[in-house]
Protein backbone atom coordinates (compact mmCIF):
# COMPACT_ATOMS: atom_id res chain seq x y z
CA UNK A 1 0.00 0.00 0.00
CA UNK A 2 1.10 3.38 -0.92
CA UNK A 3 0.77 5.97 1.77
CA UNK A 4 0.07 9.51 0.56
CA UNK A 5 3.13 11.62 0.72
CA UNK A 6 3.15 13.99 3.64
CA UNK A 7 2.91 17.56 2.46
CA UNK A 8 5.67 19.70 3.77
CA UNK A 9 4.44 22.42 6.10
CA UNK A 10 5.56 25.83 5.04
CA UNK A 11 6.43 28.05 7.93
CA UNK A 12 6.63 31.79 7.57
CA UNK A 13 9.95 33.26 8.53
CA UNK A 14 9.97 35.28 11.75
CA UNK A 15 10.49 38.54 9.86
CA UNK A 16 7.37 37.88 7.74
CA UNK A 17 5.27 37.20 10.84
CA UNK A 18 6.50 40.44 12.40
CA UNK A 19 5.76 42.35 9.19
CA UNK A 20 2.19 40.97 9.06
CA UNK A 21 1.60 41.90 12.71
CA UNK A 22 2.86 45.44 12.13
CA UNK A 23 0.74 45.74 8.98
CA UNK A 24 -2.36 44.49 10.82
CA UNK A 25 -1.83 46.89 13.72
CA UNK A 26 -1.31 49.73 11.25
CA UNK A 27 -4.58 48.93 9.46
CA UNK A 28 -6.54 48.73 12.72
CA UNK A 29 -4.94 51.97 13.94
CA UNK A 30 -5.76 53.70 10.65
CA UNK A 31 -9.37 52.57 10.86
CA UNK A 32 -9.69 53.84 14.43
CA UNK A 33 -8.01 57.15 13.51
CA UNK A 34 -10.41 57.67 10.60
CA UNK A 35 -13.38 57.34 12.97
CA UNK A 36 -12.23 60.15 15.27
CA UNK A 37 -13.92 63.56 14.95
CA UNK A 38 -12.17 65.87 12.50
CA UNK A 39 -10.47 68.66 14.39
CA UNK A 40 -11.28 69.28 18.00
CA UNK A 41 -13.99 71.74 18.91
CA UNK A 42 -13.38 74.02 21.88
CA UNK A 43 -15.62 73.35 24.87
CA UNK A 44 -15.05 76.65 26.68
CA UNK A 45 -18.58 78.05 26.85
CA UNK A 46 -17.24 81.22 28.48
CA UNK A 47 -16.24 82.32 24.95
CA UNK A 48 -19.92 83.08 24.27
CA UNK A 49 -20.45 86.83 24.40
CA UNK A 50 -16.77 87.76 24.09
CA UNK A 51 -17.27 89.69 20.83
CA UNK A 52 -17.47 86.95 18.20
CA UNK A 53 -20.64 85.16 17.11
CA UNK A 54 -20.81 81.58 18.36
CA UNK A 55 -22.34 78.35 17.11
CA UNK A 56 -22.69 75.83 19.94
CA UNK A 57 -23.49 72.16 19.41
CA UNK A 58 -25.04 70.28 22.34
CA UNK A 59 -23.42 66.84 22.22
CA UNK A 60 -24.01 63.80 24.41
CA UNK A 61 -21.67 60.89 23.73
CA UNK A 62 -24.45 58.45 24.69
CA UNK A 63 -26.55 59.43 21.67
CA UNK A 64 -25.90 59.75 17.94
CA UNK A 65 -27.65 62.98 16.93
CA UNK A 66 -24.85 65.22 18.19
CA UNK A 67 -22.20 63.29 16.26
CA UNK A 68 -24.30 63.44 13.09
CA UNK A 69 -24.67 67.21 13.45
CA UNK A 70 -20.94 67.53 14.16
CA UNK A 71 -20.24 65.86 10.81
CA UNK A 72 -22.54 68.43 9.17
CA UNK A 73 -20.67 71.24 10.94
CA UNK A 74 -17.17 70.33 9.70
CA UNK A 75 -17.34 71.91 6.21
CA UNK A 76 -19.31 74.91 7.49
CA UNK A 77 -16.80 75.46 10.27
CA UNK A 78 -13.96 75.48 7.75
CA UNK A 79 -15.73 78.22 5.79
CA UNK A 80 -16.56 80.48 8.76
CA UNK A 81 -13.94 79.74 11.45
CA UNK A 82 -12.18 83.07 10.87
CA UNK A 83 -15.20 85.03 12.14
CA UNK A 84 -17.41 82.63 14.14
CA UNK A 85 -16.53 80.52 17.19
CA UNK A 86 -17.68 76.91 16.83
CA UNK A 87 -18.04 75.31 20.26
CA UNK A 88 -19.32 72.04 21.70
CA UNK A 89 -21.22 71.71 24.94
CA UNK A 90 -20.37 68.16 26.06
CA UNK A 91 -23.47 67.15 27.97
CA UNK A 92 -21.48 64.76 30.14
CA UNK A 93 -19.91 67.78 31.89
CA UNK A 94 -21.65 69.70 34.68
CA UNK A 95 -21.23 73.15 33.08
CA UNK A 96 -22.63 71.92 29.77
CA UNK A 97 -25.57 70.24 31.55
CA UNK A 98 -26.40 73.56 33.23
CA UNK A 99 -26.06 75.30 29.84
CA UNK A 100 -28.43 72.77 28.23
CA UNK A 101 -31.00 73.17 31.04
CA UNK A 102 -30.79 76.97 30.80
CA UNK A 103 -31.47 76.88 27.06
CA UNK A 104 -33.81 73.87 27.03
CA UNK A 105 -31.73 71.85 24.56
CA UNK A 106 -30.51 68.28 24.17
CA UNK A 107 -28.11 66.23 22.07
CA UNK A 108 -27.96 67.44 18.46
CA UNK A 109 -29.27 70.95 19.09
CA UNK A 110 -27.33 73.87 17.64
CA UNK A 111 -27.51 77.26 19.34
CA UNK A 112 -26.61 80.51 17.59
CA UNK A 113 -25.29 83.47 19.62
CA UNK A 114 -24.45 87.03 18.61
CA UNK A 115 -21.10 88.46 19.61
CA UNK A 116 -22.67 90.07 22.68
CA UNK A 117 -23.90 86.67 23.89
CA UNK A 118 -27.56 87.09 23.01
CA UNK A 119 -29.05 83.82 21.77
CA UNK A 120 -30.64 84.36 18.38
CA UNK A 121 -31.67 80.84 17.48
CA UNK A 122 -31.81 77.14 18.24
CA UNK A 123 -32.12 74.54 15.51
CA UNK A 124 -32.15 70.77 15.17
CA UNK A 125 -30.80 70.47 11.63
CA UNK A 126 -31.88 67.61 9.42
CA UNK A 127 -29.19 68.28 6.84
CA UNK A 128 -26.03 70.25 6.24
CA UNK A 129 -28.04 72.65 4.08
CA UNK A 130 -30.46 73.35 6.97
CA UNK A 131 -27.49 74.16 9.17
CA UNK A 132 -25.74 76.26 6.52
CA UNK A 133 -28.92 78.26 5.86
CA UNK A 134 -29.49 78.97 9.57
CA UNK A 135 -25.89 80.13 10.08
CA UNK A 136 -25.96 82.30 6.94
CA UNK A 137 -29.29 83.81 7.96
CA UNK A 138 -27.99 84.56 11.48
CA UNK A 139 -24.49 85.82 10.63
CA UNK A 140 -24.41 86.54 6.91
CA UNK A 141 -22.51 84.76 4.14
Amino acid sequence: MNEPAASPQTKLPTWAKAALIVLGLGLVGGLLWSQLPKGGYPTDLSLIGKGRPAVVLAHDANYTAGMEVMEMLHPIRQEHAARIDFLVAHLGMADAQAFAREHGVSDGSVLLFRGDGQRIGVIRPGSEEDLRLAITKAFGP
